[in-house]
């Protein structure tokens, strides 16, 4: 399983507008929030990408980049993302590859994806790890949170 304080596993995924997206070019520049969903326009799911949406500056100017991740296609993303009008990229990890390196578990007895949110740091170290499927908003207080604090021990 994955721990606090681990290296974030390296991937390379499609993004909503066809670009590549891979977490190591992220290393330096800025901190991840990476949080794995079950389903494109379900209600949970729908409420955690608008939550993430709505407070999208407050994470940028934490200095960190959202990125949602399901198995979803490219086209459902792309969907998902005009509907809502979500500002941030989602990733189709239709293989479920990532999600297994990550070690992302099922939930409801096995048949849905979990939801688990990780806060990786620049250097690419995880930081926070959130595993709640009923409590889809809270990952975006949770991150908003820990981030919060390693600004604060940075500025320290």
């Amino acid at each position: 399983m994955l721990q606090i304080g681990d290296f974030a596993p390296d991937f390379t995924l499609k993004t909503t507008t066809g670009d590549t997206f891979r977490l190591s070019e992220q290393r330096g520049q800025r901190s991840i929030v990476l949080y794995f969903y079950p389903k494109d326009d379900t209600p949970g799911c729908t409420a955690q990408a608008c939550s993430f949406r709505d407070q999208y500056e407050d994470f940028r100017e934490l200095g960190a980049e959202v990125v949602g991740v399901s198995s979803d296609s490219e086209t459902s993303h792309q969907q998902f993302t005009q509907r809502h009008r979500l500002p941030f990229p989602l990733l189709a990890d239709t293989g479920a590859r990532v999600r297994k390196h990550y070690q992302v578990p099922r939930a409801l007895l096995g048949l849905l994806p979990g939801r688990v949110t990780f806060v990786i740091d620049q250097e690419g170290r995880i930081q926070y790890i959130f595993d709640s499927l009923d409590r889809a908003t809270d990952h975006v207080a949770e991150a908003k949170q820990v981030l919060m604090q390693l600004r604060a021990a940075s500025e320290a």
